[in-house]
């Protein structure tokens, strides 16, 4: 039965569950025979699998798994243990906690809640894991765009730039620019009611060992409370980066 509306996409994961459970590798005719595919769609997804180094096939027309899988699993490694550093460390810093702080990582041009540390004062905006907005309008995201260049930021959105949310939101590509220079000059970056009004919200990225930026982290607060307290909260949040940073093994030069 079909669990997808891709029908295709339903038979690659058979066939690379039929692969992983068995105990020893199999060959298109089996794999066929035992999912009861038509032997030409079979070696079609097996073909597509190989091209990919996802599977691969030995001297005897076997398929294992193959080495991409070990590159997905690394990312999963690293995703789920930049959220573990964020909930052990967040408790060593009470300024943080009075605050609600999201932990999120970028995904084709949107950011992807993955944790959150919830404020015990609503702010009226759920970060539930798995929610995605635009990144050009949030400070995780603008955080971590700025780490790329604008050509590559603007090869993200295939060189249109997202509808606004509201009148607070940058507009434009020129825009962003401007506040892209502001982050490289101080490392934070902020959301001034771009998501919702009356929300602000400052950010800052998270680099790993080769000194990518694979997550961001963002301190919200009510409109209100912002002029107070950026500046300590600032400094706070950077420094929680960097130690998170340095437990994935990232070094500054």
């Amino acid at each position: 039965m079909s669990t997808t509306a891709v029908p295709a996409l339903d038979k690659t994961f058979q066939i690379l569950d039929l692969i992983t459970d068995s105990p020893q590798p199999l060959t298109a005719a089996h794999i066929a025979k035992q999912l009861k595919l038509p032997r030409s769609s079979t070696h079609n997804i097996l073909q597509s699998l190989l091209t990919k180094h996802i599977i691969y096939k030995d001297v005897d027309s076997r398929f294992h798994l193959g080495s991409y899988l070990m590159y997905w699993a690394g990312k999963y490694e690293q995703q789920q243990g930049v959220i573990q550093l964020f909930k052990d460390l967040i408790v060593q810093y009470p300024v943080l906690l009075q605050h609600t702080v999201t932990l999120s990582k970028l995904d084709l041009g949107e950011v992807v809640f993955l944790a959150c540390h919830e404020s015990p004062a609503p702010l009226g905006f759920t970060f539930r894991a798995g929610v995605r907005v635009p990144a050009v309008f949030s400070a995780t995201g603008k955080a971590m765009l700025s780490t790329m260049s604008m050509s590559a930021i603007k090869s993200l959105y295939e060189d249109t730039f997202p509808e606004p949310l509201n009148q607070n939101c940058v507009s434009d590509f020129e825009s962003l620019a401007t506040e892209m220079s502001k982050i490289h000059r101080s490392r934070v970056s902020l959301d001034d009611g771009q998501l919702r009004d009356g929300m602000y919200c400052l950010g800052t990225y998270i680099r790993n060992a080769s000194g990518i930026a694979i997550a961001g982290m963002a301190v919200s607060f009510l409109q209100g409370e912002y002029e107070s307290k950026r500046v300590e909260v600032s400094a706070v949040l950077i420094e929680l980066a960097e130690q998170i940073e340095q437990r994935l093994g990232f070094v500054a030069t």
